[in-house]
């Protein structure tokens, strides 16, 4: 007889790493599920989630809906809990698994949700992560300049991803909500975003390219280079980002300039 929750949810993890190796994947979620909710019993909400975030590792390629509905869940469980700085990794993942599905809407939703919560915790805890990694002390000017990184950056990779979907409307109101976030406003980021759709107004498409393989979007892979071989999955849900912004731009800006005139003429009619 099992002594504890915490010992079940064990089993339950081994359970579904059978159900893994059987490609039974409708059990995968079930057993990690459900090893989720025994460590919930235990008052456990970091193990909690970590189980749904391996379920749904394991069912990127095969059930991708699936492994969003875990990824949210394994989300939400640490946002209850006030641990939002725990879920960044979360957040870039279901990201990446949107972007697969083209379900561009929705990845720009979740890297909003991804700066929200950076904004909330101020992104504290995302540099902890390096630092334990390569039992690295960085000073504390140089952790607060990387917090004000993580939150522009994500308001800057939700402007790519509705940019990339041919959303320009869109795009543009993410970018005055995002304008009233201090961190955002002080950023290199703000000022790619304003070149990106002043070469969009503009009809410029080689000024687009230009500012979308430009330093700024380059670095939204920012010191994950440093820990590229403890952690590629990290950095590569960064690199889906920066794919979409080389493809840029995606519709024709030639039609965009049109009803930018034309609304403009409007303006001056009345």
């Amino acid at each position: 007889m099992l002594s504890s929750p915490w010992d079940a949810a064990k089993h339950m993890e081994s359970a579904a790493a059978l159900a893994k190796e059987l490609s039974n994947w409708s059990e995968v979620a079930d057993f990690y599920r459900r090893a989720s909710e025994l460590y919930i019993e235990c008052g456990r909400s970091q193990p909690a989630s970590d189980a749904l975030a391996k379920g749904a590792r394991v069912l990127e390629d095969t059930a991708p809906d699936e492994a969003i509905r875990l990824y949210i869940d394994a989300c939400e469980i640490l946002e209850e809990d006030g641990k939002e700085q725990m879920a960044f990794d979360l957040y870039r993942a279901a990201t990446s698994v949107y972007i697969k599905l083209e379900k561009y809407d929705d990845a720009a939703t979740f890297l909003l949700r991804l700066g929200l919560a950076a904004d909330k915790c101020n992104a504290t805890h995302s540099q902890c992560k390096i630092e334990c990694l390569l039992g690295v002390v960085i000073v504390a000017a140089t952790a607060a300049l990387k917090d004000l990184v993580e939150v522009a950056e994500a308001y800057l990779s939700a402007i790519i991803v509705y940019l990339y979907a041919n959303d320009f409307k869109q795009a543009e109101k993410c970018y005055n909500d995002c304008c009233q976030i201090d961190a955002f406003l002080s950023s290199d980021q703000i000022r790619c975003a304003s070149k990106l759709f002043s070469a969009y107004t503009d009809g410029d498409v080689e000024e687009i390219k230009r500012v979308a393989q430009s330093s700024t979007v380059k670095n939204l892979d920012h010191m994950i280079n440093l820990v590229n071989y403890l952690d590629g999955f990290y950095r590569n849900k960064r690199l889906q980002i920066i794919r979409l912004a080389k493809k840029l731009p995606t519709g024709e800006v030639s039609a965009l300039k049109a009803e930018q005139e034309e609304a403009l003429d409007e303006d001056d009619l009345t």
